[in-house]
């Protein structure tokens, strides 16, 4: 529901007026919308003083629930998702009105709307799983009717019980999972159990995932946190000559696109051409505009 007359926009007691604390005059700095929330009625409290908003608000904390979620570019479900927000992963709202919640994700700062039913109150994660997707189990059991599974990258809070991960909502095996303060080694290995999933643009899932989904969640499992939007890639890491041969795991950009090297041949990389995550060679992306990034590694 809106915000009713002759009230704030935000949440509550977090929102405020400019009139009512400050006065800010000039233009407003130009920063991108995409991570940094702010709308002519309503901004993020961090960009007070930065930017000329009617009202601002403190962030909310809330976590995506059981399922994951899309943050889309509007408050409508058939809007364009421009990422995935997973299960546990934390987003901040600053407003809640007809059944969605605007903010922004807490990891990338990626802004955007999602439903808010999907959100819940945060819980500290102690597990993540680090396979293509978790079973959740009814109980312990060997022969367990399974409820649902979690995708990779999902974040769990329970106590571990030799093999199990008892949560409220079911149980997961333990050799599904990691505990979140270790890390794989190789992003490209963690790239390779995605091979075959849907191409989507903003999935980050096993059941759709774009190209930078793909790289971020990959490099995001191995312990770096790495930006969500394509173009944000090309500052990541330092530039490969064009003459210089290619290693495992180096980054490979072009036109919106993203891939990790196998080797110095191979890229893999959510295909919009193929409809898929695959294993391709780079050569068939060698164009104008390529960028070849390593990475610390």
């Amino acid at each position: 529901m809106t915000a009713p007359a002759g009230k704030l926009p935000g949440n509550g007691d977090s929102s405020f007026s400019t009139a009512d604390r400050f006065h800010l005059t000039g233009p407003s700095l130009r920063l991108d919308s995409r991570t940094h929330a702010f709308r002519h009625d309503l901004a993020d409290i961090a960009l007070a003083g930065r930017i000329i908003a009617s009202h601002y608000a403190r962030p909310l904390m809330r976590s995506c629930g059981a399922h994951a979620s899309y943050v889309r570019t509007e408050p409508d479900s058939e809007a364009p998702a421009v990422t995935e927000l997973l299960p546990g992963e934390d987003f901040a709202v600053l407003e809640y009105a007809g059944g969605w919640a605007w903010g922004y994700c807490a990891a990338d700062h990626v802004v955007g709307y999602v439903e808010a039913i999907g959100l819940a109150a945060p819980l500290k994660p102690t597990h993540i799983v680090c396979e293509r997707c978790a079973p959740v189990a009814a109980d312990e059991g060997i022969m367990s009717p399974v409820l649902a599974s979690l995708p990779m990258g999902a974040r769990l809070h329970g106590e571990g019980h030799v093999a199990w991960l008892t949560r409220a909502y079911g149980c997961v095996s333990l050799s599904h999972l990691r505990r979140v303060d270790e890390h794989d080694s190789d992003p490209v290995l963690v790239a390779e159990r995605l091979i075959g999933a849907p191409f989507l643009p903003g999935g980050r899932t096993h059941n759709g995932i774009d190209a930078a989904g793909l790289v971020q969640l990959s490099l995001g499992l191995c312990g770096f946190a790495v930006p969500r939007l394509p173009d944000q890639l090309h500052g990541l890491g330092e530039a490969v000559p064009e003459a210089a041969p290619l290693h495992r795991g180096d980054l490979v950009l072009v036109d919106g696109g993203a891939g990790l090297m196998v080797d110095d041949l191979l890229m893999i990389h959510a295909s919009a051409c193929a409809g898929k995550v695959t294993v391709e060679p780079v050569a068939m992306l060698d164009r104008p505009g390529l960028a070849r990034r390593r990475l610390p590694i």
